[in-house]
């Protein structure tokens, strides 16, 4: 009887325990909304509800230019001067990807990389941009891609920053056993525990992000960096890093029919993805897609606008 007890209150704590975390995680992911709220617009495509920023000019001479952010990141990554400097001379379309920053996949669905590729295709149609540079940063480079091969047509060129484009391990053993241990354990995970102990780690996995450069101070807000610690963020990125390396394996095979302006940027020291893997071995397989390698980490679109834009620019006029 006295075991019985004991794990009936065991059971009890265990539930409470749970629902507190819970209940802490869901407060801290409102809070990161109120503090970071949407900049611009909603557009339904394909079930999926899109939040973006269209701005700039119209009647510029170029393209325009379309800014896809990276994994748990959204479109104020792009904050610090290139979107405002290529709206100068071109119009500039933000977007948060499928289910993250303030877009919403269809319910039920989390989509891979492909699939985030047909969204923006279908995005772009929509819209009515026509032939754009896709400018994808880290796994918006793979998604910028995905949307290149999926509509040959509607892409005019694609400028990838530090950008996701071949499979590989993510993270340790461990990491890679609680990825594959199913949707419903993720998203158990992602609105209990995953919101503290990324609020205890934050300074080390901001600091890998950017090193060897810094992250500025303002980064959580003026570059949506809060959103990251969603319940909501944590299990679209962990489910995005499951799909991923089938969807990039696929992908790769494919990268030798693409034929349009594209160039590839990384940083030397980045420590987040390879330019060894991720860089050089795609731009060899695109057709004439130019590469280059400067001294930076993995978040230059932060650290150095002014070559960012200037790489941008130079990749938009290539394309007639």
């Amino acid at each position: 009887m006295a075991d019985n007890r004991a794990l009936i209150t065991g059971g009890w704590a265990g539930a409470l325990g749970i629902a507190g975390l819970a209940a802490y995680s869901h407060h801290v992911g409102r809070a990161a909304e109120a503090r970071v709220p949407p900049d611009g617009d909603f557009l339904e495509v394909e079930g999926a509800r899109l939040h973006y920023v269209d701005k700039g000019r119209r009647d510029g001479e170029g393209p325009a230019v379309v800014l896809i952010h990276g994994l748990a990141g959204q479109m104020r990554n792009f904050n610090y001067e290139v979107a405002d400097r290529l709206a100068e001379t071109h119009r500039v379309v933000l977007i948060d990807r499928p289910g993250s920053g303030h877009s919403l996949a269809a319910p039920g669905t989390h989509p891979g990389l492909r699939a985030q590729g047909a969204l923006i295709a279908a995005f772009l149609e929509q819209l009515q941009i026509e032939r754009p540079l896709l400018v994808g940063h880290s796994m918006g480079g793979a998604v910028s891609l995905a949307a290149a091969l999926a509509a040959p047509d509607q892409v005019g060129g694609l400028a990838l920053l530090a950008p996701l484009t071949q499979p590989q391990p993510f993270g340790s053993a461990a990491l890679q056993e609680l990825l594959r241990g199913g949707a419903p354990l993720r998203r158990l995970i992602a609105h209990t525990v995953a919101v503290p102990i990324l609020q205890l780690r934050s300074r080390r996995a901001v600091r890998r992000a950017f090193t060897p450069e810094y992250a500025p101070d303002d980064f959580a807000i003026r570059g949506g960096g809060l959103l990251s610690l969603r319940p909501e963020t944590i299990d679209i990125a962990a489910t995005e890093l499951v799909h991923a390396n089938p969807d990039l394996s696929a992908m790769a095979a494919l990268y030798p029919t693409l034929d349009l302006p594209s160039a590839i940027l990384f940083g030397a020291q980045d420590a987040v993805l390879d330019p060894e893997r991720d860089g050089a071995p795609t731009a060899a397989a695109i057709r004439g897609c130019r590469y280059e390698v400067i001294d930076g980490g993995h978040m230059i679109p932060v650290t150095q606008p002014e070559r960012i834009v200037q790489f941008i620019l130079d990749t938009a006029a290539r394309i007639r």
